[in-house]
């Protein structure tokens, strides 16, 4: 397996391919096409999340299939929860909420570790709370 753990500009060689493998092996999915499926499904929803230097950034992380998935997407308006993220997703997919969490957290940790730190920090700050466990972060919360 890969290391993804630096950013996507050190690892040229980081294909689509290569990302749908992790994904498939990281959500246990029995085909490729189930992963490919996922993928697409979660990186729209993630562009329809985020905007500005973050999205266009991030995308420039991902392989070119990916990217164009994530920024194919206008906006939403009032940026979704983390909760509410994975309930829309499950209604746009037609599973449950806890198959929509499972796949979010496949997807979007492949998503963190092409993405770096830096940059995970940066889009993590835009979001409304709830994100961070999706990318396999923990959540901290400042006190008051």
């Amino acid at each position: 397996m890969i290391s993804l753990r630096e950013p996507a500009s050190a690892r040229p060689g980081t294909t689509f391919h290569r990302m749908l493998e992790r994904i498939r092996y990281e959500g246990a999915y029995s085909t490729r096409e189930r992963a490919e499926e996922v993928t697409y499904a979660v990186l729209a929803a993630l562009g329809r999340q985020l905007t500005g230097e973050e999205r266009t950034e991030l995308a420039a992380c991902l392989p070119d299939e990916a990217a164009l998935v994530l920024t194919g997407r206008r906006p939403d308006p009032e940026p979704l929860t983390g909760w509410g993220f994975v309930k829309d997703l499950a209604s746009r997919t037609g599973g449950t909420p806890a198959t929509a969490r499972w796949d979010a957290g496949a997807v979007l940790a492949a998503v963190a570790d092409l993405a770096g730190p830096a940059l995970l920090d940066r889009v993590l700050a835009q979001l409304p709370s709830g994100y961070a466990l999706l990318f396999g972060r923990a959540e901290l919360i400042q006190a008051a």
